[in-house]
């Protein structure tokens, strides 16, 4: 199968499977911070997590942006920062 035959739902399948790959490599890294991730990728796990929580609302699935973020960090949100996040002052949105 060639990408010009892949149908809706293998491409679903890829795409899954890419974010999928995306978020368990950002939990294996986390020495990379956030900051890190806004300033050269233009987006962090938490706008990860935001966008994730969009495409479930989307889908008519309500999902708290606690819920969200622990998806993409593996962990509650405030034990991934108590644990890795190195005390950058600059925030992030």
């Amino acid at each position: 199968m060639t990408v010009q035959e892949m149908n809706a739902a293998v491409r679903t399948e890829v795409e899954a499977a890419a974010f999928r790959r995306l978020v368990a490599h950002l939990r294996e890294r986390s020495d990379v911070q956030n900051i890190d991730l806004m300033d050269l990728a233009g987006f962090c796990r938490n706008c990860l997590s935001r966008w994730y929580r969009e495409a479930a609302g989307e889908r008519g699935v309500e999902m708290a942006d606690p819920e969200a973020r622990e998806t993409v960090y593996g962990m509650p949100y405030k034990e991934w920062q108590a644990k890795y996040q190195m005390g950058d002052t600059r925030k992030l949105t």
